[in-house]
């Protein structure tokens, strides 16, 4: 791993999931002494929900696990970390087949069963020697902790991220854990990264994907670090419970469990912007008034991925400037002489310009923190949105023009 991050936060304790069994082991993907590969074993009557990058040019592994999400169950899931082996042709899609076919062989189960997700260098086929000679030593390998396997998935993440929540569910408590892995190459266009959720919890397959979803549109798809967004963005949930699972979104114990899951994934997403790379500042974007929720998002969304709003951020600077800037180029409604702006509360433009006679004190103190608020209104509409980004420094420089070396 890099120098960790500033914004970086202590790994949880996290208790075991039943059902859920991980094997890590190292094959060897790049010239690194740590373990590349990660095995999740699930029990039999496991269901699985998904959502994967909308890039045109995903990889072979997202093709496959959206085909096996339409099964709806699972038994396995095998993480490949320095080679995301997109971009590959029929090489590629061949060492997706082996890596299924030789786990399912193992576990007396269909390929379809075993989802598969890699990260790492593009267009550099996966070695599917590497691959099945890691998958064999995981399979005999002692049962690791989710520490392990959260450092496992990891590329240019500098610290490990996991989270967990509870809800009650059918008069009792289920638990729900996720590890997630994404630093660079951020953008908010389904899940830049890949994220991996397990619960004790029963779920039908429909009601899981339509939860997982939702979560998904109010963390996930609200975080960007660069604008980039990957070729191999994964985010799955397997329920591995074996008690009467959910068949509806309706209902009580369905709202337990979706504010759960919803909490889980916005921990996750956030610790995935505390990670971005080259990242000093953790900014929160909030925008209201707008149209609508959806133009709120995309103008949030304009600012967060604005190199001068991130530079200045990092210049600990309240040009608000750069904001008008941001939010004027969004391509969304908006009315310069009722737009208002603010830094950590503080109002600093409003009605067109800027607020006679503000004292910049609380501001200039506010953007020396590690965690910087930006607030924009409209004043059109009802329509809000929160986006979280993080600065633009230096760093970000070093470590992508170094990648592949």
């Amino acid at each position: 791993m890099s120098e960790i991050s500033p914004l970086a936060l202590p790994f949880p304790e996290l208790p075991p999931i039943a059902g859920v069994e991980l094997r890590v082991a190292r094959a060897g993907y790049k010239d690194w002494g740590r373990c590349d590969l990660t095995l999740a074993l699930l029990a039999e009557g496991t269901t699985v929900a998904g959502v994967t990058t909308k890039s045109r040019c995903p990889s072979p592994e997202v093709e496959w696990c959206r085909a096996a999400l339409t099964l709806g169950h699972a038994r396995a899931l095998v993480v490949n970390a320095g080679n995301s082996n997109a971009f590959t042709g029929s090489r590629g899609r061949e060492a997706v087949e082996a890596i299924a076919a030789r786990v399912a062989q193992s576990l007396e189960c269909q390929p379809s069963d075993v989802f598969v997700a890699s990260t790492g260098v593009i267009g550099v086929p996966l070695p599917i020697d590497k691959a099945e000679a890691g998958i064999d030593a995981a399979l005999v390998a002692p049962v690791a902790d989710w520490l392990d396997a959260t450092n496992a998935i990891g590329t240019t993440d500098t610290f490990p991220k996991a989270a967990m929540t509870q809800a009650i569910v059918g008069g009792r408590t289920v638990t729900l854990v996720g590890i997630i892995k994404g630093s660079g190459m951020i953008a908010p266009d389904m899940a830049t990264m890949l994220g991996f959720i397990f619960t004790d919890a029963a779920v039908k397959p429909a009601v899981l994907q339509a939860m997982l979803e939702r979560a998904n549109a109010e963390t996930f798809s609200c975080i960007t670090v660069d604008g980039d967004t990957s070729t191999s963005d994964t985010v799955l949930a397997f329920a591995t419970g074996q008690g009467d699972p959910l068949t509806s979104r309706e209902g009580a114990d369905a709202d337990a469990f979706q504010i759960a899951l919803t909490d889980l994934c916005r921990q996750l997403a956030h610790g995935v912007i505390r990670d971005g790379e080259g990242a000093s500042k953790f900014i929160e974007i909030r925008v209201d008034g707008a149209e609508s929720d959806e133009s709120a998002r995309i103008i949030g969304l304009s600012i967060a991925n604005s190199p001068l709003v991130k530079t200045a951020i990092a210049g600990e600077d309240a040009n608000w400037g750069r904001v008008v800037m941001a939010v004027g180029k969004a391509g969304q409604p908006a009315d310069r002489d009722k737009l208002s702006i603010s830094f950590g509360g503080v109002e600093v433009a409003r009605d067109g310009s800027g607020v006679p006679g503000y004292d910049e004190t609380p501001v200039a103190a506010h953007l020396k923190g590690s965690d910087v608020a930006i607030g924009v209104g409209l004043g059109l509409g009802d329509g809000q949105a929160t986006i979280w980004t993080c600065d633009l420094t230096h760093g970000y420089i070093s470590i992508n023009a170094d990648y592949r070396s």
